[in-house]
């Protein structure tokens, strides 16, 4: 994979902000769980009563600085590179304003990109053309004033032909950025409908994404009556960008102009968190879950051995939520004692400003054979569950919607249930999205004379989700200080563990064998 700012396998990732440098970006971790698990499984074959399930808390904040993409980074080069991916096939005339909406709004998006930044506008159809710097031109074009000009020149006169394969698009968004160093690369695709001929396609989008995992973030934005939702949200939840849509056509520049003013506020092109699990746990599953829901993959390691990276890209100032499920064997292990699991780590790329980064942070787990602890559930997992429950119910009302009169039944059911679970999350975008689907307020049966594309922009809402409205229970766990200037690390210093002679650094807290707290607890 490639590395979006960095080196793979940079140590020297920023550890960056254990440095001496005065910090200009400051990452925060909480971990937030309920400790206790089964020493005997409440029932056979109950694997998941050993689960442990934790909430990690990412922070991020530029502390008022300007973000990297304006402020800039260290080296000479761009801090962005960006693609502008309009689709041109025959439907984007029906009605012609969606083809002039998207001319308007990658316009409005060109005239925002700070000078320097290397770019490229693309015309997607049956294949993917350069509209510029033109296909004659090798590289991207470097933003200023008469290159802008030119670009918003070639994008006046687009016109629209043919069907859609995004997978070439996408293909060729990834050989353009694939010569750029930029710390910072994205993609802004919009599309009015289906990916109707990917069969036919020489790249197709699944091999496309395969091959762009990694290398950019790419948001996709859909226009019309015919997008699909599920189609965006997978190009998006692949490539670690956002998914959306207009409602009129008139609303796409605004929404472009707000999409680029966010990326140029990147603070973070990528921040890695590290999972080092104790022996005997297993790394089952880490994903985002706020604000939405996307599936990490380890990196540079066999999921589940003794350490694993999962890659994030493109943070702004904001705060993300992802979810851990480890499972360990309590066999010969201590109960009604706090041990470690696994240890969580933050780390970033070098890519210019100093990065203060937070202390490791323990997961721990407490064996019981009290199955009242056992069945306590941190009410961040719960809320996720929640979530989960919301996004199918939705999907199930639109399937059951599409049979017509058969399904309709089934549908009112199901938006019932839908409301019911975005009423008890407390989420007010998710209700308000649900009740435009309802007939009227309180009746929980869907409304007549929706449209298919109705149905689309509720399936985006039900992606999207916020955090739980109360923080995990007490301050996080202390984690080792930070080494630096003024904490310098030991590096003849070691602890015994008294439980199990295991030896590590004078700061470690846990023990890293066992898993028992050290540090004067015994």
């Amino acid at each position: 994979m490639d590395d979006i700012g960095g080196n793979e396998g940079d140590e020297a990732m920023s550890v960056a902000g254990r440095s001496e440098r005065t910090e200009d970006i400051t990452v925060t971790l909480a971990v937030g769980q309920e400790k206790e698990l089964p020493v005997v499984p409440t029932a056979a074959g109950r694997s998941r009563d050993r689960e442990m399930h934790a909430i990690l808390e990412i922070g991020v904040s530029n502390n008022g600085a300007p973000g990297i993409v304006t402020g800039g980074v260290r080296g000479a080069g761009p801090a962005l590179a960006e693609v502008l991916i309009v689709d041109t096939s025959r439907s984007m005339l029906h009605p012609d304003a969606k083809l002039r909406a998207a001319k308007d709004a990658t316009v409005a998006a060109l005239r925002l990109l700070p000078e320097g930044t290397a770019f490229a506008v693309l015309s997607g159809r049956f294949d993917a053309t350069v509209v510029h710097p033109g296909p004659d031109r090798e590289g991207m074009a470097v933003a200023g004033t008469a290159e802008r000009e030119a670009a918003e020149r070639a994008v006046r006169i687009l016109d629209a032909n043919g069907g859609t394969a995004i997978g070439h698009w996408l293909d060729l968004a990834r050989r353009l950025l694939s010569k750029q160093s930029a710390p910072v690369k994205h993609v802004l695709l919009l599309t009015d409908g289906h990916n109707e001929h990917d069969h036919r396609a020489g790249m197709r989008l699944d091999t496309a994404l395969e091959a762009c995992d990694g290398r950019f973030v790419c948001d996709a934005w859909g226009i019309g009556d015919d997008w699909d939702a599920d189609l965006l949200l997978g190009i998006t939840r692949r490539l670690h960008g956002r998914a959306g849509a207009v409602r009129r056509e008139s609303e796409l520049p605004a929404a472009y102009e707000e999409l680029v003013n966010g990326l140029l506020g990147t603070a973070v092109p990528e921040l890695r968190i590290k999972i080092t699990p104790t022996p005997g746990t297993v790394i089952r599953q880490v994903k985002q879950v706020v604000p939405k829901e996307q599936e990490l993959l380890a990196t540079g390691a066999e999921l589940g051995s003794r350490g694993a990276e999962y890659v994030t890209r493109a943070w702004g100032e904001e705060t993300r939520h992802f979810q851990v499920v480890l499972t360990a064997d309590p066999t010969g292990r201590e109960t009604d004692e706090d041990l470690q699991l696994a240890a969580v780590d933050v780390v970033v790329p070098d890519f210019g400003p100093a990065v203060r980064l937070p202390a490791p942070q323990p997961v721990l787990v407490r064996w019981t054979d009290n199955p009242l602890d056992a069945s306590r559930q941190h009410p961040g997992v719960r809320r996720h569950e929640l979530y989960q429950q919301a996004s199918a119910a939705v999907a199930r009302a639109y399937r059951a919607w599409l049979r017509r009169a058969e399904g309709r039944a089934e549908a009112d059911r199901e938006l019932a249930r839908a409301l019911a679970l975005a009423g008890e999350l407390g989420d007010a975008q998710l209700l308000g999205a649900l009740r435009r689907i309802e007939a009227e307020p309180g009746t929980g049966r869907v409304r007549d004379g929706l449209k298919d594309v109705d149905w689309q922009h509720l399936i985006l809402s039900s992606a999207m989700t916020t955090p739980p409205e109360q923080p995990a229970e007490g301050p996080p766990a202390a984690g080792p200080a930070a080494a630096g200037p003024e904490n310098p690390p030991g590096a003849d210093e070691l602890i015994e563990c008294p439980g199990c002679s295991w030896l590590g650094p004078a700061d470690s807290v846990y023990c890293g064998r066992c898993g028992r707290l050290l540090g004067g607890a015994w």
